[in-house]
């Protein structure tokens, strides 16, 4: 594969590793269901969680804290509006699900004041991205060098502002297209239509097609400019959506399915569904869960049967298919419903993804193509959809 540049290199010669910028990340689905607090650190809440006994055997052991965030340089994360209904309950802890549209609008709402008052509270931690302006003012600190605090340290107020683009995973929080008017006026820049299947289409282990009234929601989302995330989407819908949405569309978390042979899971992207996002510009979104690296893993056979070279793996398919490094990206979900446990084995904390760089430099790509992976081209795609 011929490799070219992709994007101007996001930081200075001060500045020792790559921008980090994370499609996908469920911080508000934990803090309501396990009480997380991100402006901590990994080893804060891992103690914590520790000590209580239960929290971790539900979520998995954390991966992710301010702190690790400014160890691993993540300077911008896509965070998401999530919850289950209730017929995917998980085991009966899960108290963030929904029997009905009115539930999943109010838990949805509440999710995006969790963000807004934690950006009010800890300005000096997170700061909510709706514009350009904002991209542009939250990533300024991370372009000049800066004593970053250590993993252990609970000091705050000594690192760089990490900013928060928000994400609705699964759109039955919108009750009907007239209020998406409202949900845009949040900070709400990006929507999936599904998780489970939905009124809107059919989703991870309910397969269908858009439905009249997805058509009709994905017409208003074009009108206003929302991004159409394609993760968790039924195939047939997917394809559907590519041919029919006129705005931008990404894969914020999801692997390609050829990598993941013996699999038949319609939550994994086809050879045609990752054509066609990479035919109209979009980014996909890896994710480093071991389930998704390597078909058939399962916890018995620990983390040392999946490393960062599975990663890599599956980042470079996507390459090879697109002839460039400008259509992948990160789409960790960690903590999004698994944790250290199920991640590959040189993973401790989201800062271990900067591991990644040398082995893709040794795979061939050239520094401004990691730059890219990591973090570039999640920024091209921001610097293209956000309002000015």
């Amino acid at each position: 594969m011929g490799r070219t540049k992709l994007v101007r290199p996001l930081f200075t010669a001060h500045t020792p590793m790559t921008l980090i910028i994370d499609a996908h990340q469920d911080l508000a689905h934990n803090m309501v269901t396990q009480g997380r607090d991100y402006t901590r650190s990994v080893l804060e809440t891992r103690r914590i969680e520790q000590s209580a006994g239960e929290a971790h055997q539900h979520a998995g052991v954390s991966l992710l804290g301010w702190p690790e965030y400014q160890t691993g340089e993540v300077g911008v994360i896509f965070s998401t509006l999530f919850s289950a209904p209730l017929r995917s309950q998980s085991e009966g802890w899960d108290n963030n699900v929904y029997a009905n549209f009115e539930q999943a609008h109010d838990m949805y709402w509440k999710q995006l004041e969790i963000y807004h008052r934690l950006v009010d509270d800890h300005p000096d931690q997170f700061r909510q991205i709706f514009t350009q302006a904002d991209l542009n003012e939250v990533l300024l600190p991370w372009q000049k060098p800066a004593a970053a605090p250590n993993p252990g340290d609970q000091t705050v107020g000594m690192g760089k502002p990490v900013g928060l683009v928000v994400l609705m995973e699964g759109a039955e929080g919108v009750r009907s297209p007239a209020e998406l008017q409202e949900w845009w006026q949040g900070g709400v820049r990006l929507i999936g239509l599904a998780w489970a299947g939905t009124r809107y289409c059919g989703g991870t282990r309910e397969p269908g097609p858009l439905t009249t009234e997805g058509r009709e929601l994905l017409g208003a989302m074009a009108d206003l400019g929302f991004t159409l995330d394609l993760s968790h989407m039924d195939i047939l819908a997917a394809m559907q959506a590519l041919d029919e949405y006129t705005g931008p569309i990404v894969v914020s978390h999801g692997n390609p399915l050829t990598m993941l042979k013996g699999s038949d899971s319609n939550r994994h992207l086809p050879d045609r569904e990752v054509d066609g996002v990479i035919a109209r510009g979009g980014v996909i979104g890896i994710v480093p869960y071991n389930k998704f690296l390597r078909a058939g893993w399962t916890e018995t056979d620990g983390k040392a049967a999946v490393t960062l070279n599975d990663v890599a793996a599956h980042i470079d398919y996507i390459c090879q298919r697109a002839g460039d490094a400008r259509h992948v990206g990160f789409g960790s979900d960690f903590d999004g419903g698994f944790g250290r446990e199920s991640v590959p084995a040189e993973i401790e904390t989201i800062a271990d993804l900067q591991k990644l760089a040398p082995i893709l430099l040794e795979k061939g790509y050239s520094e401004e193509d990691v730059q890219a992976i990591f973090g570039g081209n999640w920024l091209a795609h921001l610097q293209r959809t956000l309002p000015a």
